[in-house]
């Protein structure tokens, strides 16, 4: 029997001194953290918060609520807390810890306002390779998959792949290209516990195969809990391996998902003769 859902919470401030007029309440498996905040979700620029210390009003039942969503996943990965609400918009966010001026600073922010940060990044609507359809295979443990909503005339379908997250096949059912997707979380974790180097054999088994970050390499310089450039010595090291299986950064998670649409589309037109329209 499973115990009660999680909830994220946004309160009031009963301060009315304090400049940030919200209190947000994180369920980590560790515990709860408890935030002041400026806005009680990302919605248009990247929130400003500040470690509360467990000021959640007392007794609890007297906390103005503003919002309460049960929760799907709210983990600390690094030097962020990733948090994922249950509920259709507005589910996704990451809260991220930092340093200036020597103190400690928490920047929550959302998909969207990820993207209106980087706003002289425009993702191209046309076909891959030129071609009419593209029918991507997406494999079935991807929790939360890409569905290529942006992109002209693909498809996808769910499918048990032997290796990677997303591929391509022939006419005939054999896979052209896969592509593996890594968080820079997840890409440093498989590094260090060597995961990564078995996949790599895999994935090199393959006509064609990448492994993609949604991520920016300068990000490998400033993982926590390693020392600088170690977990780059370790890429480094399975690039000259695996020559044939490139580990591309992509910045953010809307030009991953680009690259690999226009990788597996160009693999599709070069290995399948007559498949551009």
């Amino acid at each position: 029997m499973s115990g009660p859902a999680r909830m994220f919470e946004v309160a009031r401030n009963p301060d009315p001194a304090s400049k940030l007029p919200y209190l947000v309440r994180l369920p980590l498996p560790s515990g709860d953290v408890v935030l002041k905040a400026r806005e009680p979700w990302p919605r248009t620029g990247a929130v400003y918060c500040h470690p509360a210390d467990g000021e959640w009003p007392q007794p609890p039942e007297t906390a103005e609520l503003v919002e309460r969503v049960p929760v799907r996943s709210c983990r600390r990965r690094g030097g962020a807390i990733d948090l994922v609400l249950d509920r259709p918009r507005e589910h996704r966010s990451q809260l991220v810890f930092t340093r200036a001026r020597g103190r400690q600073v928490i920047f929550w922010q959302s998909p969207r306002t990820a993207r209106a940060a980087r706003p002289g990044v425009r993702v191209p609507g046309r076909r891959a390779a030129g071609l009419e359809r593209l029918t991507v295979l997406v494999d079935t443990r991807e929790r939360y998959p890409w569905r290529f909503a942006r992109q002209r005339a693909v498809s996808t379908e769910r499918r048990a792949l032997p290796a990677g997250d997303y591929a391509v096949e022939s006419p005939d059912g054999e896979l052209l290209a896969v592509v593996e997707r890594k968080t820079l979380t997840d890409l440093s974790g498989s590094l260090v516990d060597g995961s990564l180097n078995y996949l790599l054999a895999e994935l090199a088994a393959l006509p064609r195969a990448a492994v993609v970050v949604e991520d920016r390499y300068g990000g490998v310089f400033k993982l926590e809990h390693v020392q600088p450039g170690f977990v780059a010595d370790l890429l480094a090291a399975l690039a000259v391996r695996y020559p044939a299986v490139p580990v591309v950064f992509c910045d953010t998670r809307p030009l991953a998902q680009e690259w690999t649409y226009r990788f597996l589309g160009a693999a599709v037109a070069e290995l399948t003769p007559g498949a551009r329209g």
